[in-house]
């Protein structure tokens, strides 16, 4: 039996400098999730996923990650993989960390 659709948002890794990207609403890529557009139709996702595997000049691995929307703040990730992706290393603060 195939797994239940759940929302989610497309990520990937930036060509240039590495740093993990998430697409946003108006097709450009962003570096915050919360920024990131929220697929909640299984086709639609699909489609931007093959698009943007086709921007292989820009960008690396894409793929589609679960998230949830909880409050007015936009898509956050799920598991806890995509939590280390979008805040940065775990050892101490730096880079993304200590941005906020």
């Amino acid at each position: 039996m195939a797994r239940a659709f759940r929302p989610c948002i497309l990520t990937a890794n930036d060509l240039f400098d590495g740093d993990v990207v998430y697409l946003a609403p108006d097709g450009a890529w962003t570096r915050r999730p919360v920024d990131a557009y929220l697929f909640e139709n299984q086709d639609e996702a699909n489609r931007s996923l093959a698009a943007a595997e086709a921007q292989g000049d820009a960008i690396v691995e894409p793929y589609l990650m679960e998230a949830v929307c909880e409050g007015h703040q936009g898509p956050e990730p799920v598991h806890i993989r995509e939590i280390l992706r979008a805040t940065g290393p775990t050892n101490y603060c730096h880079g993304k960390q200590a941005e906020d």
